[in-house]
């Protein structure tokens, strides 16, 4: 899953090149040919289907005195006041993709999805810790899971690279992690460019800020979209390798709150440091999620990222369903142990900021589900479809 860092002397002279100057757009001479699309609903070419996400939307009162969110600088109140206001200018806006219909695209049978996404506040962890080579492969993964929630195959990624100043060393282990993230997307997912951008006295020596989008393609006779799932519908998990891309605001104010050094064993852990814990990559999802929807029953994917559980499961639902989500049914990996216990950070708190362990909920037809768990040991049942107008229960 790491990527090691290491290229080729061929690939050390293209990145080096593309990254010289002060603000160089990289695009190989093979570059893909999309265009920029208006999302304006006055468009007469077509519709499209918007994404907007916060980083920490907030749907549950989190009691006690242990550390929240927001005590960390995210403001989860406010970004839940955004969305709402956004959803109100552009009603069409929810999923984890945006779906471009075939009108735009002349086309009848296929629709492109677009996700855009960062790796947020981990990247303090990268300068602190110095690795560099795998910061990529988690900008890949929170966009190519983002659209495979619609059953979308991905086929492009573009980056974006920001810095106070180039160093160019640590700029071709970041791409480098781009690339062997898009490999693990699939061999149709390329990187086909990207954006370099150098701008003094905006960041500080040493730090970088890091974004990307991604293109897919998806039959729209199979798009992933929730309006089928019914009462009693099976919600199976597919297990996360630790932290991933989200929550690092918490988890960095808990390690510094609790005088911990990212160079000290994790409790549990095996022998591994904390930094070593927090900074393993994001799993991509994209084979496993993409085989599961082919053998069918699959009728809605959630990529459990900002808003944790709570708020991003309840985000695939028709209205008037909801889920039973089995506390105890997967094993929480100990780095969110001893988060919570550290930080005293109350359960629900845990829920709407973490993955805990699930990255990806399918909910699956209940034929579906018994095929899935006999066939990979290594998912979890963890609830059921119910009736219900509060979106997530734990029980």
């Amino acid at each position: 899953m790491a990527a090691n860092g290491m290229i080729s002397a061929s690939q050390a002279s293209w990145l080096r090149s593309s990254y010289s100057g002060a603000h160089l757009r990289r695009l190989p001479p093979s570059s893909v040919g999309f265009i920029s699309l208006s999302s304006s609903s006055s468009s007469s070419a077509g519709k499209i289907s918007q994404s907007r996400r916060v980083f920490s939307p907030e749907q549950e009162a989190a009691g006690g005195g242990g550390l929240t969110y927001k005590d960390a600088g995210v403001d989860i109140d406010a970004g839940t006041a955004l969305v709402d206001k956004i959803k109100a200018m552009a009603p069409e806006i929810g999923s984890f993709g945006v779906i471009v219909h075939d009108e735009i695209l002349g086309g009848k049978y296929v629709c492109l999805v677009h996700g855009t996404d960062g790796v947020g506040t981990k990247l303090k962890l990268a300068f602190e810790t110095g690795i560099h080579d795998t910061i990529g492969i988690d900008l890949v993964a929170m966009n190519v899971n983002d659209i495979v929630t619609c059953g979308a195959k991905p086929l492009s990624l573009q980056d974006y690279f920001a810095t106070g100043r180039l160093d160019v060393d640590i700029a071709v282990k970041v791409i480098q992690g781009i690339r062997d993230g898009c490999q693990q997307s699939g061999c149709s997912c390329k990187l086909s460019g990207g954006e370099t951008a150098e701008m003094p006295g905006l960041y500080k020596h040493g730090e970088y800020d890091l974004g990307g989008s991604a293109v897919g393609a998806v039959k729209k006779d199979s798009i992933i979209d929730g309006k089928n799932i019914v009462l009693g519908d099976v919600i199976i998990g597919l297990p996360s390798s630790g932290v991933h891309s989200n929550g690092f605001s918490l988890v960095r104010r808990v390690l510094a709150d609790a005088g911990v050094s990212l160079k000290d064993q994790l409790p549990g852990g095996e022998g591994i440091t904390f930094g070593e814990a927090l900074m393993v990559p994001t799993v991509i999802y994209v084979k496993q999620v993409l085989d599961l929807i082919s053998k069918g029953g699959v009728k809605g994917v959630a990529h459990i990222t900002g808003g944790g559980f709570t708020e991003n499961i309840r985000r695939v639902f028709p209205k008037g369903l909801g889920a039973d989500i089995y506390k105890d049914s997967w094993e929480v990996p100990c780095i969110f142990k001893w988060i919570q216990k550290a930080g005293r950070v109350e359960e629900a708190e845990m829920r709407r900021t973490f993955n805990l362990g699930i990255e990806m909920v399918l909910v699956v037809s209940p034929e579906a589900s018994q095929r899935i768990l006999e066939e990979d040991r290594n998912v979890y049942r963890i609830g059921e479809v119910v009736s219900s107008h509060d979106g997530v229960a734990y029980v």
